[in-house]
């Protein structure tokens, strides 16, 4: 398709994906564009809509798996300053989709901010966190949600309240629309207790992640009933390999890909894992990763 002019310094073509996204995996997209403003997003979406062209959100690519074919579309990058940026006003705080969202707990915690520290660790961005409702300690993101500012696949701009936006269990309804901000309801409290906790949950989320693998994923949601790792050694998926892909011994809830790995070989090793998992515990794991 051609793009608006005003639009074409910001489009490249055939840009690959797999240096992109935690896993390293993906062919290349085929169009790929890292917006200046978010004026910019909305034109991108715009114009896509109107060549029915379909369109992805990239954030920080911890929880995606990209086929070897690529995206036959257009691929948005949320990671510029002007998606990422933090500001704060009084106890809410406004966070631009594509900001970490390490740097924003980091950031609330450092201005006394209280709601959100129990994220920390959590790979991706705030966006991502945010589209799948991230949770840890029993608390989810979308608890600390005061508003959620959206495009329409139509490029109309929209703020949904935290009711609006359907949280649930590792779920919202935001599937589909691109999230520009999220402004967060914090809690004023004493910034060295919020410091000291913080470094507490940073240690015990640091060590139960695999050591020296660059290249991993989380690929399944974590059950109601147990912890995702305690639910896949009972079972005895610790270490179980297909081709270059394997779930870590010591922490299975990760997914690691080393050289060589492909898309299939992932997919193939999900299955055979969410399949096992049924049929020992009836259990009907539910996937973290997107899969382009």
């Amino acid at each position: 398709m051609s793009f608006p002019d005003e639009l074409m310094h910001l489009i490249r073509t055939d840009e690959p994906l797999g240096p992109l996204v935690w896993l390293g995996i993906g062919g290349p997209a085929r169009y790929f564009a890292e917006p200046v403003d978010q004026e910019d997003v909305q034109k991108l979406i715009q114009a896509a809509n109107e060549a029915e062209l379909p369109v992805r959100i990239l954030g920080g690519g911890s929880n995606l798996l990209v086929r070897e074919s690529g995206f036959d579309g257009l691929v948005i990058s949320m990671s510029g300053p002007a998606t990422s940026g933090l500001e704060i006003d009084g106890t809410l705080m406004t966070v631009g989709a594509g900001a970490k969202l390490s740097h924003a707990v980091i950031k609330a915690v450092g201005a006394g901010l209280g709601g959100i520290e129990h994220l920390v660790g959590i790979p991706g961005t705030v966006g991502g966190a945010v589209m799948g409702n991230a949770s840890s300690d029993g608390r989810d993101i979308g608890s600390a949600v005061e508003s959620v500012t959206v495009l329409e696949r139509s490029g109309e701009k929209r703020v949904l309240t935290q009711q609006e936006a359907g949280f649930s269990h590792r779920k919202s309804s935001l599937v589909g629309l691109a999230i520009l901000s999220v402004t967060f309801q914090l809690e004023s409290r004493d910034v060295a207790a919020l410091t000291k906790r913080l470094q507490k949950l940073w240690i015990g989320r640091n060590a139960s992640r695999p050591n020296e693998e660059p290249r991993m994923a989380v690929p399944f949601v974590e059950p109601d009933q147990m912890s995702v790792n305690d639910l896949l050694q009972q079972v005895g998926m610790a270490g179980v390999c297909e081709g270059e892909v394997s779930l870590d011994t010591q922490n299975p809830q990760f997914l690691v890909a080393r050289s060589g790995a492909t898309s299939e070989q992932c997919m193939k090793l999900i299955g055979r894992v969410r399949e096992q998992v049924l049929l020992q515990t009836g259990i009907d794991l539910q996937l973290n990763l997107q899969v382009w």
